[in-house]
């Protein structure tokens, strides 16, 4: 899947936006990346999203995830953060915080990529059709194999509202029996798509 990209939305070709991904992470990191990308783009052309913002979030959505957790708090103080953000970790920095890392480093200003590189691990009561994409590309790219995932799939291609609502339930359910802390928003989420559509 070669994308050209226009130069509206990011500095840098295609391959050179993946380098500088690839430079921040693991291997297997950056092969869920690609898997990210793929379904992404994907889930655009079937929802008439635009492709190469699907591609491009998806390719920078974890572009922080590796960072030493350190980073992340002197940010979190330095920024003017929220400080009950210190009470959470890197599943929620990695993509609150790392959208300014995204656009202080690889000069990426588009609102809509960067709100969806926000919202992709706890969405929101108001997500963009750009927004929901990452958020349910990143539970169902093709590398993922855990319980439920092949329903999740097939539940994107009939209604992505239907999929946020589905992945949001599970995920909640799989925080609570591992006695995680839940982040407020990711309850916001669950009682806008599961509780509120019914």
């Amino acid at each position: 899947m070669l994308m050209e990209f226009s130069g509206r939305y990011t500095p840098f070709k295609r391959e050179e936006l993946m380098q500088k991904v690839q430079m921040q992470m693991s291997e297997r990191r950056f092969q869920h990346v690609l898997g990210v990308e793929e379904a992404a783009v994907a889930l655009a052309s079937k929802y008439n999203c635009s492709q190469e913002k699907a591609s491009i979030a998806a390719l920078v959505h974890d572009y922080a995830k590796e960072r030493p957790d350190d980073e992340f708090q002197l940010i979190i103080e330095r920024d003017g953060y929220n400080p009950e953000l210190l009470n959470y970790g890197n599943a929620i920095w990695h993509g609150l915080v790392g959208a300014d890392m995204i656009q202080r480093e690889l000069g990426i200003d588009d609102e809509e990529i960067l709100t969806a590189v926000r919202l992709h691990t706890t969405g929101a009561e108001e997500m963009s059709l750009l927004a929901k994409i990452i958020y349910i590309a990143d539970y169902i790219e093709p590398n993922r194999t855990f319980p439920g995932v092949q329903e999740a799939r097939e539940i994107a291609l009939i209604s992505l509202d239907d999929a946020v609502a589905y992945e949001t339930k599970h995920t909640l359910l799989h925080l609570v029996e591992q006695e995680q802390k839940i982040y407020p928003k990711t309850i916001e989420t669950y009682n806008q798509w599961v509780v509120n559509r019914k």
